[in-house]
């Protein structure tokens, strides 16, 4: 049975097999690695088709409806630093929309005190050179001792003199290094963890040394800058849906979405065949010359044809990690800081997106907080009821004016893959873009980026897959991201 699916240039006819005029590309998966890496492609000239099994693009980046709101499936922020996701918002005439701090400056409350009363430290810096960027603010930090802030300098010097693509750091875990250069339990929850579980997905036990000095190095220790943070001000569908689509059909790009890649083989006159479906009973077919597969390591695994990877089972081995958003919708104003994170608290950073999810205009005085809790693993599978226990007497604590607030919403948001795990020795099994079968590319931020599993892994992972496509076409090239992608 065939049929046709629905495109935004038109409709995408169900078999397309025969060798087309000129380079054509296929890129599976609409995630920000298949959109950057659509783009890129197109503006070199090739005729590109990206096929999307949702109907929408953004990958785990994305906003949905409930009632009059609009919701991020989760908090998602980026760094000054991160020079590949703010050329892709460039690239969607979007930056704008998701602006960055002037300078960081991060409020932290601690309510582990024994008297239980929130106290607030903040992390943030002055426009002095790197490493005194940040020594006010460390001198003065409330929830350290003094020789635990001293210590804490001696162990970002010696971060900073680390290679984090040193194939050695891969393989130690870095709380154990953070103890052997005399970090204390304490140091550990009010300082490395608060940043790295957030950037790493993990805790320091459970981290590679060489992707924690990549995130420390570069976000704390590179610039003065360059750990701003940056977040949507609008519903990220907005930012990877809506102005996604737009760019891509501005570049040319057709966009096939409820549309899945269900096999990728040889083509008899060259290049590939992509098969794809667009529901039960479905079938389709496109040649091309490249294709790019942007999806998550086991779907990739699953669709890659034999011979593709010398090991294709390691991507099996790299694991994953997930991430739980709690959303509040209070009948008043309980918080007035963008966001803070906390100590003392399973509570780890909260959000201020009442005027984001349009709850401003459609109930004025109430206020939505959305509560990421990363490394969620004891709590992904608790049910909603037990979260509310849990956690709402947790936000009263860190936020005295949500004592006696009407609690009018309250729900949850589940990615149970949500990244990839950043464990010792996940270096070696994240394949690079290129694969051993020639014009057949891999992208996704589990690919071999240097970074993360972030917005800028995904972005730089699309603009590695393209980069490497095009020069095996004989495409001139420039990697538009400064400090190109590793």
């Amino acid at each position: 049975m065939t049929s046709e699916t629905t495109t935004r240039h038109g409709r995408l006819p169900a078999h397309e097999a025969g060798r087309p005029e000129g380079a054509a590309a296929v890129v599976i998966g609409g995630g920000l690695a298949g959109v950057t890496a659509a783009l890129e492609l197109a503006d070199a000239g090739l005729r590109v088709t990206l096929l999307e099994g949702r109907p929408r693009l953004g990958g785990l980046a994305f906003s949905f409806q409930r009632g009059e709101l609009t919701v991020d499936n989760g908090q998602h922020v980026y760094l000054r630093c991160c020079t590949a996701y703010r050329w892709f918002l460039d690239r969607l005439d979007a930056r704008a929309l998701a602006p960055l701090q002037d300078r960081l400056d991060v409020p932290v409350l601690d309510v582990g005190r024994p008297s239980g009363r929130p106290r607030l430290g903040r992390l943030r810096r002055t426009a002095l050179p790197v490493p005194l960027h940040l020594a006010a603010s460390l001198a003065t930090y409330p929830h350290l001792s003094v020789a635990e802030r001293a210590g804490v300098g001696r162990a970002a010097l010696a971060l900073r003199g680390m290679d984090p693509l040193d194939p050695a750091l891969d393989d130690v875990d870095f709380g154990s290094w953070l103890r052997r250069h005399g970090q204390s339990a304490r140091t550990v929850e009010a300082l490395w963890d608060l940043v790295g579980v957030a950037t790493l997905n993990a805790t320091a036990e459970h981290s590679s040394l060489g992707l924690a000095t990549m995130v420390f190095k570069t976000g704390l220790l590179s610039e003065p800058g360059a750990a701003d943070i940056g977040w949507a001000h609008v519903p990220l569908g907005e930012l990877h849906d809506t102005r996604a689509r737009a760019a891509l059909d501005r570049a040319g790009v057709r966009t096939a979405l409820r549309t899945r890649a269900t096999r990728i083989s040889a083509h008899p006159e060259g290049g590939w065949q992509v098969d794809t479906a667009a529901g039960p009973g479905t079938a389709g077919r496109l040649a091309a010359d490249t294709v790019v597969l942007a999806v998550p390591q086991r779907e990739a695994h699953g669709l890659l044809p034999e011979g593709a990877l010398d090991e294709p089972g390691r991507l099996l081995g790299i694991g994953t990690a997930p991430i739980l958003n709690l959303h509040v919708v209070y009948d008043r104003k309980v918080l007035r800081q963008p966001f803070f994170t906390a100590l003392g608290s399973p509570v780890q950073w909260v959000f201020d997106r009442t005027d984001s999810s349009g709850l401003a205009a459609a109930d004025p005085g109430a206020q939505y907080l959305a509560v990421s809790q990363s490394a969620a693993q004891d709590d992904i599978d608790r049910p909603v009821a037990e979260l509310r226990e849990r956690y709402l007497p947790e936000l009263e604590r860190l936020l005295p004016a949500a004592r006696g607030a009407v609690v009018k919403d309250f729900f949850v948001t589940r990615e149970r893959t949500a990244t990839f795990a950043p464990t010792p020795g996940v270096g070696r099994l994240r394949p690079h873009a290129p694969t051993n079968a020639p014009g057949l590319y891999l992208a996704g931020a589990w690919t071999a980026t240097g970074w993360p599993a972030t917005m800028e892994s995904a972005v730089r992972s699309g603009l590695n897959a393209a980069g490497a496509a095009l020069s095996e076409l004989g495409r001139p090239h420039r990697n538009p991201v400064r400090e190109a992608a590793v």
